[in-house]
């Protein structure tokens, strides 16, 4: 059963402007007494994202990731419905360290995110023919210069009238480093903080090299923009060095609607002082707590941001029917479908780790290498039913077949929707991605079964505002809020420049005359 419509739509939520109502009711120590869900489709533009080989059940469509009419289905089914966003992930190199090094082969013979194609290019067809639903794509700063990629969004961002969102990433595969002329990957950290200058170049080229009224587009005079108000960036960095213009007018949130998927210490640090939605990841809401409180106490402390202006959203895969015992039997069947040697592949391209090396009875809980042992700790800590079991080989592969490395919710309507309830309240999280095991499939089944008891128990939207923008959606408003960081390159109709060169040039001038 779909949720109700009006006017041949979804309904839009009950909140100022459209805004999501995730920031409500927040009650002691950040907890929620009651909260309407963010929720996001997870998906790639490959065969088989996060559940290898199951590209080949009946039910599946996902071969037909070339065809746009596959995508422009699913945008269509998930706007209808009310989700939120398709959130698009994407790598830049195959998982070749399985039976490696430098092995595709598993990966490639499971369609296990290889083929991929770019995402960025699915989103002007599919804003198309929908409404409302946000789109947020994966795409690296590490392999894509600023200058360019800026362009490339303001461009998505004008065609989809706005509802873009961009899911920053480093990338972390060798074979991606390779393929883009590196001997081996740049340090982690260091990722870091090349896209931290990387952020406040494109802050510069979106916000502050076009002055809000420079567009006047007057056919009597014949102008189109005026001089005097668009201006070079001039940026001259450590690892950057763009003099600019933007080479685009301002899109309608001229910053896409930022997301982040990083929760190591360097990548929480530039969450909470970039992102305006983080994707986490662990198997029990508790343990995503830790997680969400750091978060949102750097974003506080060190960025004077408000912290539920930072929204979290947990990943989560949901196998569900119309009974636990139906859903039970459905997982089951799902599993005939995988292919072992693709979850294989996955693991080491997450991992680093080439399981090969290993006997397939070797209990991982034991083993000497550090990084296996942990994860499988993890694992045997907080998945049901793991207790006292061996995380052999074959064990890991039945774990990571079915929404890879997600925790799983299984079961009928009303056990699915009390765990979703459990995860936010105890994790204080704003939402979910909801991975698919098969598309078609698993999205129906949450929008029949899932998304409805949502709605009667107040946590999920029941009407939905169209042709807002991806920022207005989540917050209110199309641009940078306030208290986030790149608002300060903003450049407001009547000022001479941004806020932020206001700022740096008396400080400039003073370097100068104290120099001299």
């Amino acid at each position: 059963m779909a949720p109700s419509k009006q006017n041949g739509t979804v309904a839009a939520s009950s909140t100022q402007n459209g805004a999501a109502s995730s920031t409500q009711n927040h009650g002691e120590n950040g907890g929620s007494r009651k909260k309407q869900l963010i929720l996001n489709a997870f998906v790639m533009n490959t065969p088989g994202h996060l559940s290898p080989g199951l590209w080949k059940h009946p039910r599946n469509k996902t071969d037909q990731y070339k065809k746009l009419s596959f995508w422009t289905d699913l945008a269509q089914l998930l706007d209808k419905a009310g989700f939120h966003a398709m959130f698009i992930a994407d790598t830049l190199g195959a998982y070749d360290v399985y039976k490696g090094p430098a092995n595709f082969e598993p990966a490639l013979s499971a369609g296990a995110q290889f083929p991929a194609n770019d995402p960025l290019y699915l989103v002007p067809a599919m804003a198309a023919v929908t409404k409302s639903i946000i789109f947020g794509v994966t795409i690296s700063t590490t392999y894509n210069q600023p200058y360019a990629l800026a362009r490339r969004l303001s461009t998505v961002d004008h065609l989809s009238e706005g509802r873009l969102g961009w899911n920053i990433v480093t990338s972390y595969l060798e074979s991606a480093a390779r393929n883009h002329g590196l001997d081996t990957q740049v340090e982690h950290d260091k990722r870091y903080e090349i896209a931290d200058e990387y952020m406040d170049v494109v802050y510069k080229l979106w916000e502050g090299s076009w002055r809000d009224d420079a567009v006047i587009a007057d056919r009597e005079s014949g102008i189109y923009a005026v001089t005097g108000r668009v201006r070079n960036i001039d940026h001259n960095g450590t690892y950057f060095k763009v003099p600019g213009p933007h080479f685009c007018e301002p899109s309608p949130q001229r910053t896409p609607l930022l997301f982040q998927a990083g929760t190591s210490g360097a990548g929480r640090n530039f969450g909470a002082k970039h992102a305006e939605a983080i994707f986490v990841g662990a198997q029990t809401p508790e343990k995503v707590r830790a997680t969400v409180d750091a978060i949102r106490k750097l974003a506080a402390e060190e960025y004077g941001r408000d912290p539920y202006h930072v929204k979290i959203i947990a990943g989560i895969s949901v196998i569900v029917a119309e009974t636990d015992e139906a859903a039970q039997a459905k997982q089951e069947e799902l599993l005939k479908y995988g292919d072992r040697e693709g979850a294989l592949a996955l693991f080491g391209g997450w991992t680093g780790v080439d399981l090969s090396k290993f006997t397939d009875d070797e209990d991982f809980r034991f083993s000497k290498v550090p990084s296996v042992r942990s994860i499988v700790e993890r694992w045997n800590e907080t998945v049901p039913g793991s207790a006292n079991l061996n995380w052999t080989k074959s064990r890991i592969v039945d774990f990571l077949m079915l929404g890879g490395m997600m925790p799983k919710i299984i079961g009928g309507p009303k056990t699915v929707v009390d765990q979703l309830e459990k995860w936010a309240e105890v994790a204080d999280i704003d939402g979910f991605n909801l991975s698919h095991i098969t598309n078609p499939g698993s999205f129906e089944d949450i929008i029949e079964y899932v998304i409805p008891e949502l709605q009667k128990r107040g946590l999920f939207r029941t009407e939905v505002k169209e042709g807002i923008t991806a920022r207005e959606t989540l917050f209110g408003q199309s641009g940078l809020l306030p208290d986030h960081y790149g608002s300060r390159f903003h450049w407001a109709t009547g000022d001479d420049a941004p806020k932020e060169v206001s700022e740096e040039e008396p400080a400039q001038k003073k370097r100068k005359i104290e120099a001299s």
